[in-house]
């Protein structure tokens, strides 16, 4: 028998399941806090990094989860009913979702394929054509080259599918109760969901100010540093107390999905700013001379990247991409090879069909990565 919880047992005041994880989580965010808050140089640039973070992608991000989870909600749309009962369109409704910005929908065709109820070339269309939470990045940063690499990749994601039902013949099919609801539910809207909401319409109002080339100083002032720092510190606080990993559960209220997601997302964005920004301002390294001397090897290494599982790497892929320090065939190989944080439940519930479907979508990112550098290779620039 476990003994009962009293009122002076330290679970009332600490999250009774703070585990490793969530505490590695706490770990990051004093050590991201400590940064911001140091004096001098370092903290000035640190403070400066995560207001551009959140302004030039977060808000962004969370207002366009808003409109996809809303629209969901409100229309009462079911991703993986509609995936069962359209056979003979799954695997280009699996490309569109793994299409969809965020890991989301691949999660989703993942999980249906381990149900029994989709295809194995669904699964790899789905793969090949998501770019996880990159895709966030590129858009809110390069909407121009996310209008190429988005459509680009759905297209050979449905390519490569269907290919793949006609070639191989190999099931892969492992677990078969596998759900959509990976995630556990939080259910209801928190607090804390309310104030992350309400900060971002004046964090987008200042990014859509910055890419219409507004004067921010002039305009917005010091407030600009409180809604991106303050953006900032409740995304962290979300991120650090949450039992979601990356993906919130399809039945938590879509402001709560939202702040999950999002501050997720930022957290990695934040960190890719701040290694790119340290390594070149601390360190003096110019990384654009450094990574030009091994040019003819950048997109192959954007697509091995793009074989980590997780958003993290790809997303400093894409930070990479965005401040001209590799090539769009680097990028593009990342974006097709890489699966995003659907691996991980792909490597979970099937880890033979997670293999494979990576080994599948890593022959046409080479394939594209290449043709880009030798055929393109001033593209995007």
């Amino acid at each position: 028998m476990h003994p009962t919880v009293t009122s002076t047992n330290t679970s009332t005041i600490w999250p009774a399941k703070i585990g490793p994880f969530k505490t590695k989580r706490l770990s990051v965010v004093l050590a991201m806090l400590l940064l911001a808050t140091f004096p001098g140089p370092l903290g000035t640039l640190t403070r400066s990094l995560m207001t551009d973070a959140y302004v030039q992608v977060s808000a962004f991000v969370a207002t366009t989860l808003l409109l996809f989870y809303g629209a969901e909600r409100v229309f009462k749309f079911s991703i993986g009913s509609a995936l069962k009962s359209s056979k003979g369109w799954q695997i280009p409704i699996s490309a569109i979702l793994g299409a969809t910005p965020g890991c989301g929908g691949a999660v989703v065709v993942v999980a249906a394929y381990s149900s029994g109820n989709v295809s194995f070339g669904a699964v790899v269309a789905a793969l090949t054509a998501t770019m996880g939470d990159a895709a966030f990045l590129l858009i809110a940063t390069r909407p121009d080259v996310a209008a190429v690499v988005l459509p680009t990749s759905l297209a050979v994601g449905v390519i490569t599918g269907y290919l793949v039902n006609v070639f191989n013949k190999t099931d892969y099919h492992g677990v078969t109760s596998a759900t959509c609801e990976l995630a556990p539910l939080i259910g209801r809207i928190r607090p804390k969901d309310y104030i992350y909401i309400a900060v971002v319409l004046p964090g987008l109002i200042i990014g859509i100010s910055q890419l219409a080339q507004v004067d921010l100083a002039a305009v917005y002032g010091p407030w600009m540093m409180v809604v991106g720092l303050s953006g900032t510190a409740i995304g962290l606080l979300v991120w650090s107390t949450s039992p979601v990993q990356a993906m919130s559960n399809v039945n938590d209220a879509p402001f709560t999905r939202v702040a999950e997601e999002t501050s997720f997302i930022s957290v990695w964005v934040i960190g890719a700013y701040l290694a790119y920004d340290y390594v070149v301002v601390f360190a003096g390294l110019d990384l654009k001379d450094l990574f030009s001397s091994v040019a003819p090897l950048l997109p192959l290494m954007g697509v091995i990247i793009g074989l980590i599982p997780g958003c993290g790497p790809q997303v400093l892929v894409t930070t990479l991409y965005i401040n001209g320090i590799i090539p769009f065939s680097a990028l593009m190989g990342n974006a097709i090879s890489n699966d995003g944080d659907a691996l991980f439940p792909a490597i979970a519930l099937n880890p033979k069909a997670a293999v494979m479907a990576t080994a599948y979508s890593t022959i046409p990112a080479v394939i594209l990565a290449y043709g880009f550098y030798f055929f393109a290779p001033n593209a995007f620039l």
